[in-house]
């Protein structure tokens, strides 16, 4: 038999689910939360397979995905809509979630890839790429995941001091962002008009153009590291209170946070490849999922569906805000992240917290 225990803690419903050997607990907001982000990003989905310079009604679209329909139809929306809508849908969820761990390993709300350097080291090793010719003939997104890799390779051995704690990835991590940043800056300058063109193209995140090929490395990535995070996202909510805690509750904490850290790292390193570093969705994503379900940290589920929601959103925005002109979809989510980034600096001042 099992026992069903509910829980109101500062206004928040928890339901418990205990058996003599598991338990577990349901939030109810959350779980509202998860669907409800989940329905609008199945209605984004299908608004940018359905609209276009060919627009398309849902009638038509659905019997495409599954080869139905006229050719021209499953044309337009299996070979030119739908890999970049399903980069755009994988790569928003894998910032969203990575971007959760990290803020919640770090216990910083300011703490994301895109600040830390991850997605910058991404960037440089493309640029390296375009304008010295280093890796010729592997491409821009064996080079990006490559860069992320090495460059969170680099941030945890800098930040290794028998042992790491979130404050101190943080700090290294933005002075190695800021190193990058400079790199970066240099190879642009010493580039080729076309090499800048290129370079830039890709340093700003952009949908346009991509196709099955960059689809199938991002899914299998997801299909692999999505459920290591959530097997291991019990170690996650204890740590969330700190190594002293975490370790009385018997986590072992510096492996604990080596996992997390390679799955979220994975997570990021093959989404930046794919849809290039764009721009604050690992930041704002799960700091929106927070605060739409109610939960005392980032919760994975929800930031994923969040960051997907979000990427998909802005890469439509970015395609129909000008009649003549397709913006990157990095873009929008500068124009659009900026001043919520600003707006978490501001909160954090007021409580004093740095969350």
């Amino acid at each position: 038999m099992s026992a069903i225990e509910v829980t109101r803690t500062a206004g928040r419903t928890a339901v418990r689910l205990a058996r003599p050997r598991a338990s577990m607990i349901l939030r109810p907001r959350l779980v509202l939360t998860c669907a409800g982000l989940a329905a609008a990003t199945f209605l984004v989905l299908c608004y940018c397979l359905a609209t276009g310079d060919y627009p398309l009604g849902l009638g038509e679209v659905i019997p495409a995905l599954w080869g139905g329909g006229d050719q021209g139809t499953v044309l337009i929306v299996r070979t030119l809509r739908l890999p970049r809508a399903l980069i755009g849908l994988l790569a928003g969820a894998a910032f969203g979630m990575s971007g959760a761990v990290f803020q919640t390993l770090t216990r910083n709300p300011l703490a994301s890839p895109d600040m830390i350097g991850i997605t910058q080291g991404a960037g440089t090793a493309v640029v390296a790429g375009i304008v010295l010719g280093v890796g010729a003939g592997l491409g821009t997104q064996t080079l990006g995941l490559g860069g992320a890799l090495l460059t969170a390779l680099l941030i945890y051995a800098l930040a290794w001091n028998r042992g790491t704690t979130g404050f101190r990835i943080v700090l290294v991590g933005i002075g190695v962002n800021w190193v990058f940043v400079g790199a970066t800056q240099y190879l642009i300058v010493k580039a080729k008009v076309y090499q800048a063109q290129q370079a830039v193209g890709w340093l700003v995140g952009n949908l346009n153009g991509r196709g099955w090929e960059s689809v199938r490395p991002l899914a299998i990535a997801l299909a692999v590291l999505v459920p290591v995070m959530l097997l291991l996202s019990p170690w996650l909510r204890s740590l969330q209170f700190g190594d002293q805690v975490a370790g009385g509750l018997g986590v072992p904490v510096q492996r604990a946070r080596l996992a997390l850290l390679c799955a979220a790292v994975g997570l990021v390193a093959f989404a930046t490849a794919a849809a290039g570093p764009v721009a604050f969705v690992a930041l704002a994503a799960p700091q929106i999922a927070l605060r739409l379900a109610g939960t005392p940290r980032p919760p994975l589920t929800a930031s994923a569906l969040c960051g997907a929601l979000i990427v998909l959103g802005c890469d439509l925005t970015a395609q129909r805000l000008f009649a003549d002109l397709e913006l990157p979809v990095g873009v929008v989510t500068g124009v659009l992240g900026a001043p919520f980034l600003l707006w978490l600096l501001v909160r954090a001042n007021r409580s004093g917290t740095g969350g």
